[in-house]
């Protein structure tokens, strides 16, 4: 997204070509060949939730070292399993053992998809983020392992079910990974490593942005109902996923916390809904302040507006220098300063090593614990990095100053009874007399 060149998170490109992906499947390649003579290894993997992160995310754990097939698959489009379905049988033949009795539709299917897996299977849970609370808690209630993408969740009660589950997962052993990749990137990685061996001095304050074109959206289809019609745009309506600055700029929120070790004690901002006249639930712009407890700040921004200046990156301002994953210009990724003017001529270090795809590599990592039976959980970090997303939502929309703990404490649920629905439910919001949707508006629309 110009003037950066930084790969889009929005979705890994999962039609690879066999080849590139396994050069980059680094991580297991110290297990001894012996490992698998014994006895059968295969991982099996259900795939819940099969639109383009799903089939990506599949493509990822199908390519991993060691045997793997996707075993059964879950969506509540019968449309979306299929092409899914095909897409992955096009590229990996035999891997693919998903009989008609292991594809599972409807709004029980994850329960399904996951029952039909054994020990030291795998599921991949990626749906909107609303249901993923439910998902994982299943998933963990019978002992499976998981990955499970970004979001986490859509409101405080959805984090909460979120952290305990993870704690059990943790008591049980089980590998858990996230879909904030951006953590398993080596450019960041070194950049991290510096800063927290204080090669910037103590972090005053971190930026990040992503601002780019609008969201897209599809018009509801004939005979189609309103809860599918919102499913199919999740996107677009905030107890799906959360909204823009939940689903999209968590993975940037995330990198800057990490940068500190530590989430913000608060939150206060703004947002709206200028230029967007799609009939839906999304602002089209945030801007939002955390304060951490030392009183240092993280800034953010969000826009996807057209003809409008684009950045997506990150910033690290300290007491001896600053640093930036991807500068303002567009530069090679991970650069150190040594002061505040981040200029080629100020530069101290950049970033020289390999560059493996962080999508892959997330996976590679937890194949190689899985395999190796190594502790592997990243819930409760990525659960709060999502709950700091929800946090600069709940101060943006309600106009209000909101703390962390308030936050996450909250009672509001953004689709209460979500466990019971079916497709012939009512969907938990609707539009008016002329086909819009409620708006969250500052002042009015409260946080708690």
């Amino acid at each position: 997204m110009t003037p950066s060149n930084e790969p889009s998170p929005s979705r890994r490109l999962f039609l690879k070509q066999s080849t590139t992906a396994l050069a980059g499947a680094t991580v297991l390649s110290t297990l001894a060949p012996s490992l698998y003579a014994a006895e059968d290894n295969t991982v099996n993997i259900a795939l819940v939730g099969c639109g383009g992160r799903g089939t990506g995310a599949a493509a990822d754990a199908l390519n991993t070292s060691g045997p793997t097939k996707l075993h059964a698959m879950a969506d509540v489009f019968p449309d979306r399993l299929n092409s899914s379905l095909k897409t992955l049988q096009d590229q990996f033949g035999a891997k693919i053992d998903v009989p008609p009795d292991r594809r599972f539709l409807g709004f029980d299917a994850c329960r399904k998809a996951v029952d039909s897996l054994g020990k030291n299977d795998l599921v991949l849970l990626t749906t909107p983020a609303a249901f993923r609370p439910i998902h994982f808690e299943y998933a963990v209630l019978k002992g499976r392992n998981v990955f499970m993408e970004k979001s986490f969740g859509v409101d405080g009660p959805g984090i909460r079910r979120i952290l305990k589950a993870g704690q059990s997962a943790k008591e049980q052993n089980l590998k858990i990974a996230t879909g904030l990749m951006w953590r398993h990137d080596m450019r960041r990685e070194e950049l991290m490593r510096r800063i927290h061996e204080g090669q910037l001095g103590d972090i005053i304050l971190s930026r990040c942005y992503r601002m780019h074109g609008p969201v897209g959206f599809a018009n509801k289809r004939p005979g189609e109902s309103e809860l599918a019609h919102q499913i199919r745009n999740y996107n677009s309506f905030t107890w799906l996923n959360g909204s823009f600055i939940v689903d999209w700029l968590i993975h940037d929120i995330d990198i800057c916390c990490w940068s500190k070790n530590d989430w913000p004690v608060n939150a206060q901002g703004h947002g709206g809904r200028q230029v967007r006249t799609i009939p839906d639930q999304m602002y089209d712009h945030f801007a939002v302040e955390y304060t951490f407890a030392d009183g240092s700040k993280l800034l953010v921004q969000g826009r996807h507006i057209d003809n409008c200046y684009n950045l997506f990156s990150e910033f690290f301002h300290g007491s001896k220098g600053s640093a930036a994953i991807w500068d303002a210009l567009g530069a090679d990724p991970s650069r150190i300063y040594k002061n505040q003017n981040m200029t080629r001529e100020n530069e101290t270090w950049r970033y020289a090593g390999p560059t493996p795809n962080p999508y892959q590599r997330e996976h590679d990592l937890l194949f190689e614990a899985i395999r190796k039976d190594l502790p592997y959980n990243e819930t409760e970090r990525s659960a709060k990095a999502c709950m700091t997303s929800i946090l600069g939502r709940m101060a943006a929309e309600s106009g209000q100053l909101v703390t962390f703990d308030q936050a996450l404490a909250s009672n509001l649920d953004l689709a209460p009874g979500l466990e019971s629905f079916t497709m012939d439910s009512p969907a938990p919001v609707n539009s008016d007399a002329t086909g819009k949707y409620p708006i969250a508006m500052p002042g009015q629309t409260k946080a708690l």
